[in-house]
């Protein structure tokens, strides 16, 4: 039986920030942990969950609309959980070179919410990408996948151990 029921809830406009939220969803899986990730446009009640994971896709330095929503709506419960959060959107090899420090506004919510940890992943967009702005970057050779599902993995599964740790300690 898992030790842990983990909602890994992202917003993500084209798809590269569900799959690394099914990434981090099937490395918390592997460390025995129980994650059910879903779209947070479609989480409704956090009691089932024992800790949460975030993710968002980042717009000009903002959270996509369905994530920042889920955190507004979900303020009070997140703040007593354990909770991480992770962004995806630099389009380029940055967040697999340093750690790139959150926007403000993803900062301010790491703090107000008590987030143990945010880290930035690389993003993906390419040509199937909708929108006009999305189609002016990948046309100006902009776009690509700079997402690194090793770093991904690696970080969930320190998720995992925490939670590991966390249960013994109340044990």
């Amino acid at each position: 039986m898992p030790d842990h029921v983990v909602l890994v809830a992202y917003g993500s406009t084209y798809g590269s920030t569900a799959e690394l939220a099914q990434a981090v969803g099937s490395a918390l899986g592997k460390a025995g942990l129980s994650a059910h990730v879903r779209s947070a446009d479609e989480v409704r009640d956090l009691t089932p969950y024992d800790a949460v994971v975030v993710g968002g896709a980042l717009y000009a330095g903002r959270w996509q609309r369905d994530a920042r929503r889920f955190a507004r709506r979900h303020r009070r419960v997140l703040s007593r959980l354990p909770l991480w959060l992770f962004s995806s959107g630099p389009l380029d090899a940055s967040a697999s070179q340093r750690d790139l420090p959150p926007p403000r506004s993803v900062r301010r919510l790491t703090h107000r919410l008590g987030a143990r940890e945010h880290v930035t992943f690389g993003g993906r967009l390419d040509e199937r990408a909708r929108g006009r702005m999305a189609r002016m970057i990948v046309r100006a050779g902009r776009g690509g996948d700079f997402r690194d599902f090793d770093a991904v993995s690696a970080w969930a599964s320190g998720i995992a151990r925490e939670l590991h740790s966390l249960r013994e300690t109340a044990r």
